[in-house]
């Protein structure tokens, strides 16, 4: 997908001169330096591929960032509009494009993005078994137990909710999974053929939806950062549905002073909180916690 949407030359260098395994972003800004993270860590990139040299840098041009963010919308921007209002384009192998930009808003609300000036371009890589060991004790005898991932950005959540799905459907076939796809960055490269899916909806939508025509046992879905999301997790608690979610910050202690979670930590809705970072790389498990966090876990 990447050699559709990226600058021939930059693609040429990115594909013969860099490991596009172990690429995690590509990051333009607009007569900058063009930035790739390897391994989470940022390297310029040169004529020779990623380097620590300034001055043998490519730099991006603006109208490089415009011609990569009209290749993501399939030549289309009015088609991704919806998703441009959020700030982003997702393309259809799951590779997001965060966009930067003038935001014009008309009586508060966002109408669309204009004057792109930087976008930042987010590989997703499927990392088998990097769920495996945090597995048992999200499900458990008695069921699956509500469970939040949590972490900075770019630190693997996704990655983790994608092997989970995958490791679901390895051994518990009849469990009934919805995946609450907001993005389109979830249901892609899935190995499991054991869950519904309903795709860019808000969780609110999704959840009511989901779980008046599908009856799910487990929905799961990224990223909870508003107060609809987190009255959509309290609905399908108070249905009999469990939730594996996630959301950023880059501790446990930052998560529990953040005001809108509290609802959710004095009623105790997550049994289970995981912590990603990337210390040692994106994905990095720091621990995973009961819903009083004490510590059950600190190794894979």
């Amino acid at each position: 997908m990447l050699s559709k949407i990226l600058p021939e030359k930059i693609w040429s260098i990115i594909d013969r001169k860099v490991n596009l395994k172990a690429v995690n972003e590509i990051r333009f800004r607009a007569d900058k330096p063009i930035i790739v993270c390897v391994s989470g860590k940022n390297y310029f990139l040169s004529e020779n591929g990623a380097t620590s040299n300034l001055s043998s840098a490519l730099y991006a041009s603006k109208i490089v960032i415009e011609d990569i963010i009209f290749r993501a919308s399939e030549c289309s921007i009015y088609s991704v509009n919806e998703q441009i209002k959020k700030g982003f384009i997702v393309t259809e192998n799951g590779v997001r494009i965060g966009i930067g930009g003038n935001i014009v808003e008309e009586n508060g609300v966002i109408k669309t993005m204009t004057n792109f000036y930087s976008c930042n371009i987010r590989i997703p890589h499927n990392v088998k078994n990097c769920s495996l060991s945090a597995f048992p004790f999200i499900v458990t005898e008695s069921g699956v137990e509500n469970t939040l991932v949590i972490s900075p950005p770019g630190c693997g959540k996704t990655t983790f909710l994608k092997d989970f799905v995958n490791q679901l459907g390895e051994r518990n076939n009849a469990l009934n999974v919805l995946l609450l796809d907001e993005r389109g960055e979830l249901d892609t490269k899935l190995s499991s053929n054991f869950y519904d899916k309903i795709s860019f909806s808000t969780k609110k939508v999704g959840f009511e939806n989901g779980i008046r025509s599908l009856s799910p046992d487990l929905i799961i879905t990224d990223e909870v950062g508003q107060e609809e999301d987190i009255d959509a997790i309290l609905y399908a608690s108070t249905s009999g549905v469990k939730v594996l979610a996630t959301t950023h910050a880059d501790s446990i202690e930052t998560f529990c002073h953040k005001p809108l979670f509290q609802k959710l930590i004095q009623e105790k809705i997550f049994r289970r909180y995981v912590l990603l970072s990337k210390r040692n790389g994106p994905g990095t498990f720091e621990g995973i916690y009961n819903e009083n966090f004490s510590r059950l876990s600190s190794k894979f």
